[in-house]
């Protein structure tokens, strides 16, 4: 009989931890968190941009500003080290800076036509990067289209010439998303004289051209 009695309370004891343990509450299976990828500026790059430019020329007679749009694209490598980015680009603008204007000179009217077609550059960047954001300096060598005509008494004489140069700059680039950045930016460029002849007056243009854009770039 006691052992019959005490078979039963090892039963009830058991039945009534058993109860116990399932009223506990219960730890919720660990999810698994995906690592945030690194935020990095290495790696190739291809883009577009616009904006404006305005070149301050001086001829003899005539000393001024052209003005107009510009628009092109750029391609280009950084390589990152730290919170430094060094890098290089390329990039090919159209324009339509232009300017037209009249002077005298020895008492004969000149026409004097200015026009920016279009010019390339080829750069180093040197930046510093701060979360998403990189503030950089840029320079390097710059061809640019400048054409100078020049008409009185009929006749007229134009040079239209691809030279090269130099161009410094600096600019402002945000990742807005993955793959993604905009830039915005400021380069100046100087392509050495040019020279033409009429009627024995020498005119001698020298665009010294400013340029401010925006971009966009994806970066692979």
């Amino acid at each position: 009989m006691r052992c019959a009695l005490g078979l039963v309370a090892v039963i009830v004891a058991s039945l009534g931890s058993a109860a116990v343990a399932a009223d506990l509450p219960r730890k919720a299976p660990v999810s698994y968190i995906a690592p945030q990828p690194v935020m990095t500026w290495t790696g190739f790059y291809v883009g577009a941009n616009a904006g404006y430019g305005w070149a301050n020329v001086g001829t003899a007679g005539v000393s001024n500003d052209l003005k107009g749009f510009i628009g092109g694209g750029q391609l280009g490598y950084n390589w990152q080290t730290g919170a430094w980015v060094f890098g290089v680009e390329g990039d090919f603008q159209g324009g339509n800076e232009s300017r037209s204007d009249t002077a005298t000179l020895a008492g004969i009217s000149f026409t004097v036509d200015q026009k920016i077609q279009w010019f390339a550059t080829a750069r180093g960047r040197i930046g510093y990067a701060f979360d998403a954001w990189m503030l950089y300096f840029t320079g390097g060598g710059a061809w640019q289209n400048y054409k100078l005509s020049v008409s009185a008494l009929g006749g007229s004489i134009d040079d239209n010439t691809t030279k090269m140069g130099w161009t410094v700059g600096g600019g402002l680039e945000w990742m807005f998303m993955p793959r993604w950045s905009a830039k915005l930016e400021y380069l100046y460029m100087d392509t050495g004289d040019t020279d033409v002849t009429l009627f024995g007056t020498t005119f001698t243009g020298r665009a010294k051209n400013n340029i401010a854009r925006i971009g966009v770039n994806y970066h692979f």
